[in-house]
């Protein structure tokens, strides 16, 4: 099911606690980890470095230009360099890749070439993103990238149990489908939360959820919650029962996700377990 896993890796405390989800994870699935460092091409245009300098009579920005990318270089070996001894003391052998980019835009586009991205809710520079509507990397992949997108917290623990959160949309049955046969492959209880006020919502969601997993042989049960998806999501999480969120992406209206932001930005933001997220 998953043979390839890509981690974007920058040596922050986030993304080491993503590397060790990732370890976890390889172990059970049995997949290849391939570590990702994207030197940040803005980093080496400068532009606002190159207006400083000329003013204050230093010498033209192209001069330092060599010096910077070599220390960028050299930060992306050492970077890497800790992810592959990170995995090689586990016991796996793992693949690096070094790239100059965009950072949401060449993790994406790499990330084509595996299962699965891996990455950490914030990276070394994290900031908002495009105008502070978007919101980090993290979210800037999940919404770009055609490929599950596992998104981890800050503290690691090991996942022993999963859930799903189920509100029978497009992306909703595709992780349920996700969430069933990683549940068989990893042998993780999976519990199915669906939220609605609505009995006959309810009802018919009940009815989707029974033919998906009528093939399959798994530990499963259902349960519906009253209330609002994005508050009643996190009060599960802060629950303790499990330790990983399957759910898919943006499931609803755009145009509201965009100005108002959506049930998918909120959990990933807030969430303390990691979010597997799928379009």
């Amino acid at each position: 099911m998953v043979k390839t896993i890509l981690i974007p890796t920058d040596g922050s405390e986030y993304g080491k606690t993503a590397i060790d989800y990732g370890i976890h994870i390889a172990k059970k699935l049995e997949a290849q980890l391939i570590g990702l460092h994207v030197v940040d091409i803005g980093l080496m245009r400068g532009p606002v470095f190159s207006d400083i300098s000329g003013s204050i009579g230093l010498p033209p920005y192209q001069e330092f230009l060599p010096v910077i990318e070599a220390g960028l270089d050299g930060r992306a070996e050492t970077v890497l360099h800790a992810f592959r001894q990170r995995c090689e003391a586990a016991g796996l052998h793992p693949e690096t890749i070094k790239a100059v980019g965009i950072i949401d835009e060449t993790i994406t586009e790499e990330g084509k070439k595996t299962d699965w991205i891996l990455l950490a809710q914030r990276g070394e520079n994290f900031r908002l993103a495009k105008g502070g509507i978007l919101g980090s990397t993290a979210e800037l992949v999940v919404r770009n990238s055609g490929k599950p997108v596992l998104v981890t917290p800050a503290k690691y623990q090991d996942i022993e149990s999963m859930a799903l959160a189920y509100d029978g949309s497009p992306p909703a049955h595709n992780a349920l489908k996700l969430a069933v046969n990683l549940s068989g492959k990893a042998a993780w209880p999976l519990t199915i939360i669906c939220i609605t006020d609505e009995q006959a919502v309810a009802d018919r969601l009940h009815k989707k959820i029974e033919a998906t997993l009528e093939p399959f042989q798994i530990d499963c049960e259902t349960i519906v919650i009253r209330g609002k998806e994005n508050r009643e999501i996190l009060k599960f999480i802060q629950e303790g029962s499990v330790e990983l969120l399957v759910m898919g992406a943006y499931g609803h209206n755009r145009l509201r996700q965009l100005f108002v932001g959506s049930t998918t930005s909120d959990v990933i933001r807030k969430s303390r377990i990691p979010v597997l997220l799928t379009r």
